[in-house]
């Protein structure tokens, strides 16, 4: 039988296995979700790619600096998965303005909206750090 600290071992690692699978099955599910396709036939990640597409001329070094900057604080690990949502959204708003380019103002609306409302605080920081003023933005944190 097991016993003594061998058992603990067994169990400990049980324990972190189980977790481990809950967190990744957790964020396989989540993409899951956001690949189905909605009532117009294309799902949240087809529109992303979608607006990406028809905006990337629009793109110049200087706002895909700005937007490299602003993300920088996300985990390297989603900083990719990040960027790209974030960048889908300008393009949305670009695409619905009839915009010739991407400028500061559609990155910094993109970025809020895109931005979970639990990841605010943090926005604000950044923004704050690279001394963007927001108050012309205030609305759309609500």
């Amino acid at each position: 039988m097991l016993d003594g600290w061998f058992l603990w071992f067994i169990l400990f690692w049980v324990v972190v296995l189980i977790t481990f699978m809950g967190i990744g099955g957790f964020f396989m599910f989540r993409k899951f979700l956001k690949a189905l396709p909605k009532q117009d036939g294309k799902s949240d990640l087809d529109w992303q790619g979608y607006y990406l597409e028809k905006t990337v001329h629009l793109w110049g070094q200087a706002e895909k600096e700005l937007l490299y900057e602003l993300v920088s604080p996300v985990p390297e690990l989603f900083r990719q998965v990040a960027k790209e949502k974030i960048a889908g959204k300008i393009g949305e708003l670009a695409l619905e303005e009839k915009a010739k380019a991407i400028n500061h103002d559609l990155i910094i609306r993109g970025y809020i909206q895109a931005t979970p409302k639990r990841d605010h605080k943090f926005l604000r920081k950044k923004l704050e750090q690279l001394q963007i003023d927001i108050t012309p933005y205030e609305h759309l944190f609500d």
